[in-house]
């Protein structure tokens, strides 16, 4: 397969299976994370890795409907940032996640990227001041996203190059 079918055929997973990640894929998964690209090298991100069924669950409650599937997946991975370290830590951590959802569904592995920054739970307070307190992240550190990962019940069929929104594309100028 090459690079651009992996990527046609990444998409978001939200059911999952009770059987657990093999943990050889788990640690590729985060290892892909890792290797991510980021400003000047700085690799601002920490990764907060959950597979206690509670804390998921408890997690779950972040923020209204989409993080329900906390309640669902095998594991998740919270993807933090030393604000301090990188201004463009928001853009680094998209690089990191976006990487480790690749390389999960190249495994098999289902995944979904759960928003943190900029989100509410329903008690008004923010989402990421709801998992900062779960999981004792330090203030410094800014909250980006959670990529749910379990094994798929099914897999949504991969796109195709005749789907992709071709009128964004801009040659030369806008």
């Amino acid at each position: 397969m090459n690079m651009l079918d992996t990527i046609l055929a990444r998409r978001s997973v939200r059911q999952y299976t009770a059987q657990p990640i093999p943990e050889e894929k788990l640690n590729a998964i985060l290892y892909a994370g890792l290797a991510a690209a980021s400003s000047k090298n700085r690799r601002p991100w920490e990764f907060v890795v959950v597979r206690d069924r509670a804390m998921l669950d408890k997690l779950s409650e972040c923020r209204p409907g989409a993080a329900n599937l906390l309640g669902k997946c095998s594991a998740a991975v919270v993807v933090c940032a030393d604000a301090e370290l990188a201004d463009v830590w928001v853009e680094d951590c998209a690089s990191a996640i976006t990487q480790m959802h690749l390389m999960a569904d190249a495994l098999g592995v289902g995944s979904c990227w759960l928003q943190v920054r900029l989100r509410q739970a329903a008690d008004g307070r923010s989402t990421a001041d709801v998992v900062r307190q779960c999981l004792g992240i330090p203030a410094k550190y800014g909250m980006m996203a959670i990529l749910t990962l379990g094994m798929p019940e099914s897999h949504p069929a991969p796109r195709t190059v005749d789907e992709l929104p071709m009128a964004k594309l801009h040659w030369e100028r806008f």
